[in-house]
């Protein structure tokens, strides 16, 4: 079984559209059409069973109606191997309520993105969204490192990451592209082996450049296999997510990537499945 739990989709009217304005910000390519069908086209063409989306609020308007939407899609997503989670802003007051909503409704976590949010991760209303999920029982994934389109700061470093477990000590955090894009030195002496997972998702290389961008600097930024490894086992197998950034990788590309690490079966089953189970299944998810 393969879990994908990093993934992408947007409204089939407005996909192109989207797709077409971030991939113009980070100079990258993307892989599918954005849309639900896009994913599980990919999905079917690379043997991904079940792919976990995250919907990105970049205002606080829009929470309440996105939420609303995947809670009345869940079940005819999750029919089609798609898990939804919910998504929240910082700047949106009624948190609670919402949270308690989505998991009323059966959806398992929530998204944050601190640089599309503005925020840091350690801010005290990020810190109070995370806080009130981990009462809930929701996991929380947030975009950690440096953005490839919002280079000019990091919103969710290391020190930022490390205030959070602190302050709040979630028990369901997931810190998506290897615990801090482009940070690999900090995330291997001072994230690795903290109470948190970390997804593979857009980290181990080589990033896919649109055809303007070839010599891009940040092309190098994603980890080298050699490198991938050792932070994986230092920071412990049992905690790392196969998860992708589709549409920004490629699912079929990035399962043969994984499958070529000198890893052995047993964390490659992991990887692939067995660490999104158990973090999934006391949501009621049937995996």
């Amino acid at each position: 079984m393969v879990i994908d739990f990093h993934t992408h989709t947007f409204p089939a009217k407005i996909s192109e559209k989207t797709l077409a304005k971030l991939a113009l910000a980070s100079h990258t390519k993307y892989f599918t059409d954005g849309s639900t069908d896009g994913l599980r086209a990919s999905m079917e063409a690379s043997g991904v069973d079940y792919s976990v989306n995250l919907p990105v609020m970049t205002s606080p308007g829009q929470v309440e109606k996105v939420n609303r939407s995947l809670m009345e899609s869940r079940e005819s997503l999750l029919s089609q191997g798609i898990v939804t989670f919910g998504g929240m802003h910082p700047d949106y007051d009624n948190y609670r309520e919402e949270l308690r909503l989505l998991k009323a409704h059966g959806i398992p976590g929530v998204k944050l993105h601190p640089a599309y949010q503005n925020t840091d991760l350690d801010d005290i209303r990020m810190e109070r969204i995370i806080g009130c999920a981990s009462e809930l029982g929701l996991i929380v994934l947030a975009h950690a490192g440096i953005d490839i389109g919002i280079t000019d700061h990091n919103y969710a470093s290391v020190r930022h990451i490390l205030n959070v477990l602190r302050d709040v000590r979630p028990e369901k955090l997931v810190l998506a592209h290897m615990g801090n894009w482009g940070c690999w030195e900090d995330v291997e002496s001072d994230l690795a082996g903290a109470p948190v997972w970390l997804d593979t998702a857009f980290s181990i290389g080589p990033v896919t450049p649109d055809d303007s961008q070839k010599e891009a600097p940040y092309l190098s930024y994603n980890l080298t296999e050699k490198d991938f490894v050792r932070i994986a086992r230092k920071h412990g197998t049992d905690k790392i997510l196969f998860a992708t950034d589709s549409p920004w990788e490629s699912q079929e590309s990035y399962i043969q990537r994984i499958q070529s690490l000198p890893l052995d079966e047993a964390e490659k089953t992991r990887i692939f499945s067995e660490n999104a189970k158990e973090l999934l299944q006391p949501a009621g998810r049937p995996y």
